[in-house]
Order: structure tokens, then C-alpha cells, then sequence
């Protein structure tokens, strides 16, 4: 896969976006640890950032999703990853199954408004007991006449606080793990209030800090039945489809951790010790080699898992292999970037630092580690399917 004028010319302007309107006040949405992500996302979807891949008929730009990779590798330049991490929720995560799979009126109703940034959208997944086996959750949805009522909790909710509606997968039957489960768009605010019997509560994380994340609990909690997205029961199968898009969504925005890597090469080439810059260390330079190298390794599994998506294949396993590559991989370049860097980047709003606490984790969330590497094995033939 290789850019084009048209992705660069999308890059450039995010890249100028992020410049210009988010990294000025990281700091300090770092410190409130909350960013104001209505008002950011109104004006994102005015310049069309929020619907790249989305249909013209509902406020997007129809593009194909080689342009939301490079949208998120340009978004993965701004100074704090929480920013990346809520916006590739609104595009990547909470809307792809409702865009493919949601009927009209729901796509008119919630995935319009999410383009435009009138919305705020969260996905709702994980819970207590079950992140990264998401067969085993727990939270229900039964029928009653033409409505589902909601009852269990979701946890690690990314933009919990302020979403304005959340794509929640639930159980809506007794069946078979992977045929119980249904997608549903739950409205968490109604005429700006919260909606009856929704409780949230706000989580104190290591990292991403300008990010909020949250608890959300679901006391039956009624919604239309029209709210679902797709067929009853196929809720497991779109969300195992969506979180491909997911896992390329954050590989993407790693890869903009050569910056670190030159910022890093920068300071030490100011910064003397014993009489010559830091950078004149042969180790250093050989390591920052290495890690470059490494990153343009990743690069390339990325674009390749992308042009495998776009044209219509199999991309479990390459999105999967990215997914832990460049989870791995942004640990190593932030944790070496802060040794590096000495005590200067063991201060707090040192960006390797930053970079070190939120890059944690890209092991751990959308699939852990081990998780993916249980699906890389099985799509290897090593163990047996299911």
C-alpha cells in the first residue's frame, strides 16, 4: 500500500490540526484529566475528520479505510495519546459495525450525528469479569414487547463520562456464547440528562490520562428494540469484524513513534557528558538504529494488513500481528527514549515519559498480548480453533 497526494494531503491537514488546536493544551486537559471531546469533535467533524470512511449519505467522505490508517498514523503525533485513543474510538470502534450493519434510521440517527461531531460515541465491550474473553460477559438484554431492558455493567469505557450513546454488546439469549450475543446503540444522555437507570463512574488510570474512561452500569435500562444493530445473535460476529478495524487503528497511530526517536536524538545530540554529546555514544546510536528499523518493520505489516482489508481478505491474522507488534514495539521505543533521555525523562511532563505511561497499554487493551497471540497460533493451525 503507498500513499497518495489525496492521503498526504489528509495527513498534512490533521498533522496541522493537532498542531495548531490539540497539543497547545494537552497539558493542561492532561492535568484536568479530561479533554472537552464535544467541543474537539465538533470541530473535527466540521473539517470531515470523524467520517473518512463513512457514506456520503450520512456526512462522510466515502473514502476507503487506507485513508482512516493514514488519518490515524497523522493522529498519532499529537503530544498526548489519550486525544488518539477517544478519537479512534468515535471512527474506529463505536461506529464500523453500525455503518456496515445498522439499518437506515439508526445510521440517520446516531452514526450522522458522530460524523458531524454533534455526538460523542463510546463502545462498550469489556466488563470486570470478562476484557479480553469477550464471550464471557455478562450483561443482558432481554425483550419485552418492542423494547430490549439492560441490565449489568461495562468496564474500561473510553469516553464514558461524556458520550451521548454507547455501541453495547450484551446477551440477548441462552444460546451458544458466540450466537447469544446483539450489537444495540444505548443512548446514554436524553435531553442532556443522563438516561434513567445509566450509573458512571469515572476511573483513575497510569496512563492516557486526558482521556476519560469509566464504569458503566446498566440498572434496566429500556431501549428500542429498533436500536439493534443488524440481526439478533450476530452481536459477537460484527464485533469480532470491528475490532479489526480497531487493532489497525491503534498500530497506525505507533507508528508515530519515530518523532520520539528523533526528539530523543536531538536532545542528546545538545546534551554533553565527559566532554561530547551524548549522541556521539556508539550504543545509543546503534539502538535508536535498531528501534528505527523496527518501526519501519511495523510500518510495512500495517500497510500490508491494510491493503489485505481494503481488497476485500482474510485480515485476522495481520491485524492481530500488528496489533502486538506495535504494542510492544512503542513500549520499548518510549521506555528506551526515557533512559535515554536520564533524569530529564523521568519528569513528569517529559514527553517520553508521557509517551512511556500511555504507550502501557497497547498490550493490554483491544486484546491483550496473550490474546493476540493466541489468535496469531490458531490462525497458524498450532492450536484448534474456537
Amino acid at each position: 500500500m503507498l500513499y497518495t497526494e489525496d492521503h498526504r494531503s489528509i495527513m498534512d491537514s490533521i498533522r496541522r490540526f493537532v498542531s495548531a488546536e490539540i497539543d497547545p493544551h494537552v497539558d493542561e486537559w492532561e492535568a484536568a484529566e479530561i479533554f472537552p471531546a464535544h467541543a474537539l469533535f465538533k470541530r473535527m467533524g466540521e473539517l470531515g475528520f470523524l467520517g473518512i470512511t463513512k457514506p456520503v449519505e450520512y456526512g462522510g467522505l466515502g473514502l476507503d479505510f487506507s485513508y482512516a490508517v493514514a488519518a490515524a498514523e497523522a493522529l498519532g503525533y499529537v503530544h498526548a495519546q489519550g486525544i488518539g485513543m477517544a478519537v479512534g474510538v468515535q471512527t474506529d470502534m463505536a461506529t464500523p459495525a453500525l455503518t456496515a450493519f445498522g439499518s437506515d434510521a439508526l445510521k440517520r440517527e446516531f452514526l450522522a450525528p458522530a460524523i458531524a461531531g454533534e455526538a460523542v460515541a463510546a463502545i462498550g465491550v469489556s466488563e470486570a469479569g470478562a476484557g479480553s474473553d469477550v464471550a464471557s460477559l455478562k450483561t443482558r438484554a432481554r425483550r419485552d414487547g418492542d423494547d430490549y431492558v439492560i441490565s449489568g455493567s461495562k468496564m474500561w469505557i473510553t469516553n464514558g463520562t461524556q458520550a451521548d450513546w454507547i455501541c453495547l454488546l450484551c446477551n440477548t439469549s441462552d444460546g451458544p456464547v458466540h450466537k447469544n450475543k446483539s450489537l444495540i446503540i444505548v443512548p446514554l444522555k436524553q435531553g442532556g440528562k443522563r438516561t434513567p437507570g445509566v450509573e458512571v463512574q469515572k476511573i483513575k488510570k497510569f496512563g492516557m490520562w486526558c482521556s476519560d474512561t469509566a464504569q458503566i452500569f446498566f440498572d434496566e435500562v429500556r431501549v428500542p428494540a429498533r436500536n439493534r444493530i443488524g440481526e439478533e445473535g450476530m452481536g459477537f460476529i460484527y464485533q469480532m469484524k470491528q475490532f479489526q478495524e480497531e487493532r489497525l487503528n491503534g498500530a497506525a497511530r505507533r507508528l508515530a513513534c519515530n518523532a520520539l526517536i528523533e526528539e530523543t536524538a536531538d536532545y542528546l545530540l545538545q546534551r554533553t557528558a565527559f566532554g561530547k554529546p551524548l549522541l556521539d555514544n556508539q550504543f545509543i546510536q546503534f539502538k535508536l538504529a535498531e528501534l528505527k528499523t523496527e518501526m519501519e518493520a511495523l510500518r510495512a505489516l500495517v500497510y500490508m494488513a491494510t491493503k489485505t482489508y481494503i481488497d476485500g481478505g482474510d485480515v485476522v491474522e495481520l491485524a492481530s500481528m500488528a496489533k502486538l507488534k506495535a504494542g510492544r514495539l512503542s513500549r520499548e521505543v518510549a521506555d528506551w527514549c526515557m533512559q535515554f533521555q536520564g533524569g530529564m525523562g523521568y519528569t513528569w511532563d517529559n514527553h517520553a515519559s508521557r509517551a512511556y505511561r500511555d504507550f502501557r497499554l497497547g498490550s493490554i487493551g483491544g486484546g491483550a498480548d496473550e490474546v493476540m497471540l493466541t489468535v496469531i497460533a490458531r490462525q497458524m493451525g498450532l492450536m484448534a480453533k474456537g
